[in-house]
């Protein structure tokens, strides 16, 4: 078969690509056997490229001479390099017509060549389906003689050929350049012509718009008003992109079908399919094709892991911050979107998901959703907060403890060191404790627990609202492809078991066939060691965790007791020790939360998942279990363990010998709580969130950039000053999924909702964060990462159920903290049970038990006291028995009443709450009811114009039949031969009636 007409003849196969031997590769002497379709693709043109063709470059090799292996068929000579400038686009092939739709990058290297020898220019190879030409580099000046390589690269050679082979017989066409260097990096263009997406269009059922639209239904008349006004309100917030799910048409899309093109508005073959959908469609072929040298492993992924190639990434579409007017789709993102100076817009959210895909869009839609949710609750708390301020004047206990007449002698803190103190010295904390506990934050808790489920609900609601206009709805779960991990180990079971089979061959049952039916599959049992490895290792960090928050513990009870003895800091100890501790609480859980995801995902790869969505799945419950420790850890300990287990005077419990267990400020743990609270979730979000995610990518690319500078390089000046966009996206950073971005919002979701009764400006300070988040991860995605595979996904999978996990649990949490870390119970049960006025005078004098201090034991009373003379009773904060009563010091009844009534608080908080949550949910449904209106009515719509265009092709074909009868004249064709004219009489009908009808 001669290749000098321009026109290459591609086996095109119907399903997906067969596993191949080398053997069975097609060579340019052998043409499609009979009865195989084949692709007529037209080779690149000489007049595209600078500089012509050498002759026979595109002849097989026949005659006497061997079969070549090269699959290198068209190709440009050195001396006439191609010039980039002159190129309508770098998202082409070098004959600026077909486009690259996916890039394979690897890094080869050669034995016995000079860097100095290597020729400038593009050396570039055009890879052709099945073509085989001679090699371009024989006998040509300047040639090179290049030692062998070494068996490695030798053996990567050849799979790489193989897969390269396999994806031409799946129809793909390949372009790569030369390796003409002694080392260097090599990119492989890919191109998927329109037969071959038509083919996996159909395969994975891809929806696309066919040639019907339809207006969608407009709502009543109150709704469309109010949403008229809201739009011209919005106007200047919502970003300058082409709009798609606000639009009042909207096409209806139906699965690809080759047997249907008469329903799809196909105008262009280029263009009917996006970027990214021509790249997804690739990446589908790439994943599935085999390769039998490297194992028979299934896909890129395994060629990835085992090194074969360095990387597989679909391009950008061209630069985001190239000079002039010409206006791509990331270059918009990056106007519109991705920069800190439109952070008060709206994000485009159909660019986004038109770009990145329906997985990434919907993590920037629920990150907006999220942040927008934020706004009500940061009101509600900032008024909570203001409330707090406003009524501090008026808060009785705070008044009774700053009044110095009527001072309280307080037992001392330490033994020996400490003296008796004055309770009015904790005037400061007491006041301060009153803007975070008073009776609005009961309101703002339940106020919070409502708005997690709202904002969930409405997350459903907005997530079936993207699904309708994405054309989501009705999507089938994708067929997952093993991960190259998994294949390994299978592989090994299977050369175990076969050795084992030889032995046992004799005598084989049906138990026995079963169990070789299974040998292809991994068990419970193969996977039980990994299974031990994940529960041992996962109790080991959660008690490291523990035993680290022990150990802070230990240090703010010796640090107190250190400072104690210094005259100068003990006025000051108690604010020394909280903020050192939180200090260092704050940098133990950043160093630990990368530790535990490197671990989380070590600990995944051991259980060795089959898919890369259950991987995914166990590495997200891994990494939040053991970061959601970390993380609330300390916290926990403050709120519901600090002051809870110190004992009382004359007989305090010790940690070590002389080290007391502490105990709470006289106002109670809330404020430390919300320093505690405060400081971690502000650390988290600035230095882990935002200086990590800022920094580290930079600090990467510096190191890039120096690693580049250092290496010797081989690259022409021409290439350098003007890089092609494969090389451009090459430098970027890899994709590494939506994990990070997911975990750190979840994380930052429970600071917000679990202790919000704590702190009620956890939603402010989240709300700042976010509005910077969004931005970032947009800038990331835009300008740092290669472009992601585009991935059609219906909702957030697991994260979802994270998230209402932490929405019930903080129910819980918040009812606990309100109970048993506030006094809003002791107040109101001394307010409605002791109070002789039904006011709060004498609240303080309630909480305080008696003391005498001649009981205390040898050796702890306080060393030169100036109250020695004076002081009889010191009080403590308890609810005790007084020494003169007939059981001094046991818990009084005032004790059970509170704790009975702090018990039916959580009972009756945590059951109304969880009612209203019902009843929000109940009364929210989850699929708005006009797109539900309007799937049922697009469900009508489509059978109807189903039928007509098959009526209308039914009259075409019908229509050669009745001109023939009316004219008289008799057909002798026979039946057989009838469908042919009517075909074509078809197709000029059905052109010149505007509905394009299109044969493949």
């Amino acid at each position: 078969m001669a290749t000098t007409s321009g026109l290459h003849d591609i086996p095109l196969l119907p399903g997906s690509p067969r596993r191949l031997s080398p053997r069975a590769v097609v060579r340019g002497g052998q043409g499609p056997k009979h009865g195989q379709q084949c692709l007529q693709a037209p080779g690149p043109p000489a007049q595209g490229l600078q500089g012509s063709v050498p002759q026979g470059s595109g002849q097989a090799s026949g005659g006497g001479s061997a079969p070549n292996s090269s699959v290198i068929n068209n190709y440009l000579e050195a001396s006439e390099p191609v010039s980039s400038e002159a190129r309508v686009s770098r998202m082409h092939f070098y004959d600026s017509q077909r486009k690259v739709d996916y890039v394979l990058a690897y890094h080869y290297r050669k034995r016995g060549a000079h860097p100095g020898h290597s020729s400038p220019g593009h050396n570039l190879a055009i890879v052709s389906n099945g073509e085989t030409g001679k090699d371009p580099q024989a006998g040509a000046p300047g040639d090179i003689e290049l030692g062998p390589l070494d068996a490695l690269e030798e053996e990567r050679k050849e799979q790489r050929e193989e897969f390269e082979h396999n994806l031409m017989e799946a129809g793909l066409e390949l372009e790569k350049d030369l390796e003409s260097k002694s080392q260097g990096s090599v990119f492989v263009r890919i191109h998927a012509p329109w037969q071959v997406l038509a083919r996996e269009a159909e395969f994975l059922k891809i929806k696309v718009p066919t040639k019907k639209m339809y207006e969608i239904k407009s709502q009543g008349s109150i709704a469309k008003t109010f949403s008229k006004i809201l739009h011209k309100l919005s106007a200047p917030l919502k970003p300058r992109v082409p709009e798609h799910s606000n639009s009042r048409m909207k096409n209806l899309s139906y699965p690809f079908s080759r047997e249907k093109m008469y329903l799809y508005n196909i105008q262009d073959k280029d263009t009917f399919f996006d970027n990214a959908t021509r790249s997804r469609i690739v990446h589908e072929i790439l994943k599935r094709t085999t390769c039998s040298r490297a194992n028979n492993t299934m896909g890129i992924n395994s060629l990835i892991a085992n090194n074969i190639y360095e990387a597989a990434y679909p391009l950008h579409d061209g630069e985001y911050d190239s000079p002039g007017d010409d206006m791509n789709d990331r270059k918009l993102l990056y106007q519109e979107w991705a920069r800190y100076g439109v952070f008060y817009k709206f994000q485009p959210i159909d660019l986004i998901r038109k770009y990145f895909g329906e997985k990434i869009g919907l993590y920037f839609a629920w990150l907006g959703l999220y942040t927008s949710f934020l706004i009500p609750s940061s009101v509600i708390g900032i008024i909570v907060f203001l409330y707090g301020c406003a009524t501090i004047e008026e808060d009785i206990p705070s008044k009774e403890m700053c009044d110095q007449q009527n001072a309280f002698t307080m037992c001392p803190l330490c033994d020996t060191s400490c003296d008796y103190w004055n309770l009015s010295s904790a005037c400061g904390t007491a006041r301060a404790s009153h803007l975070f506990d008073n009776p609005a934050t009961v309101f703002f808790s339940i106020f919070m627990a409502l708005w997690a489920t709202m904002f969930l609900e409405n997350w459903k609601r907005l997530q079936m609202r993207l699904g309708y206009f994405w054309d989501l709805t009705g999507i089938e779960e994708e067929e997952e492809h093993s991960r190259p991990e998994y294949e390994t180990k299978v592989r090994e079971k299977m050369l175990k078991e076969s050795n084992k089979s030889v032995v046992r061959k004799l005598g084989t049952s049906g138990t026995e066939a079963e169990d070789e039916d299974d040998e292809d599959k991994l068990t419970w049992k193969d996977r039980f060691p990994g299974y031990l490895m994940n529960f041992a290792s996962i109790l080991f960090m959660i008690a490291l965790t523990f035993s680290i928050v022990f150990g802070v513990i230990v240090y703010r009870i010796t640090t107190a007791a250190a400072l104690s003895l210094n005259k100068a800091t003990r006025s000051n100890v108690r604010v020394t020790v909280t903020a050192t501790a939180v200090i260092i609480n704050l940098v133990v859980i950043l160093i630990l939360d990368e530790i535990y995801g490197a671990v989380a995902k070590w600990l995944t790869k051991i259980e060795v998942p089959k898919t890369e969505q259950t991987f995914e799945e166990r590495l997200i419950l891994k990494a939040f279990l053991l970061k959601f420790v970390n993380a609330y850890s300390p916290i926990f300990y403050v709120a519901f363990f600090k002051g809870r287990f110190v004992g009382r005077p004359g007989s305090y419990v010790y940690v070590f010998d002389g080290y007391r267990m502490e105990e709470c400020a006289p106002g109670g743990c809330l404020m430390e709580l919300c320093i505690q609270l405060s400081i971690i979730m502000l650390g988290k979000q600035l230095i882990q969130n935002n200086i990590f995610e800022i920094g580290v990518p930079k600090l990467k690319k510096l190191f890039r950039k120096l690693k580049d500078e250092t290496e010797p390089e081989e690259a022409d000046s021409a290439h350098s000053k003007h890089p092609e966009q494969w090389d451009l996206d090459y430098s970027l950073e890899p994709y590494t999924g939506l994990t990070p971005e997911y975990m750190e919002m979840i994380i930052q979701f429970g600071f917000v909702t679990l202790f919000v009764a704590s702190f009620p400006l956890a939603p402010v300070f989240a709300l700042l964060n976010n509005v910077i988040e969004v931005r970032l991860d947009a800038k990331k995605f835009v300008t740092e990462l290669r472009r992601p595979d585009a991935v059609r996904t219906k909702d957030i999978g697991i994260w979802f159920d994270i998230l209402s996990g932490i929405g019930k649990f903080s129910v819980i949490i918040n009812a606990f903290v309100i109970a048993v870390t506030s006094d809003f119970i002791p107040r109101l049960v001394y307010q409605y049970s002791y109070s002789h006025n039904g006011t709060l005078h004498g609240f303080v004098n309630h909480t305080l038990s008696f003391f005498n201090v001649s009981q205390l034991k040898e050796g702890t009373q306080p060393e030169n006291s100036q109250f020695e003379q004076e002081v009889q009773f010191c009080r403590f904060k308890d609810y005790r028995e007084p020494p003169w009563a007939p059981n001094p010091y046991e818990f009084s009844k005032q004790y059970w009443a509170v704790l009975s009534a702090r018990l039916a608080f959580v009972i009756i908080f945590q059951n109304l709450v969880m009612f209203l949550s019902v009843l929000v949910d109940w009364m929210i449904p989850d699929i708005p009811t006009d797109i539900s209106e309007q799937i049922k009515r697009e469900k009508s719509l489509f059978v109807d114009f189903f039928l007509k265009e098959e009526h209308e092709k039914l009259k075409l074909a019908e229509e050669p039949a009745r001109r023939s009868q009316s004219s008289g004249h008799c057909s002798k064709r026979g039946p057989a031969a009838s469908p042919a004219p009517s075909g074509r009489s078809q197709l000029g009908s059905s052109a010149s009636s505007g509905s394009q009808h299109t044969s493949v």
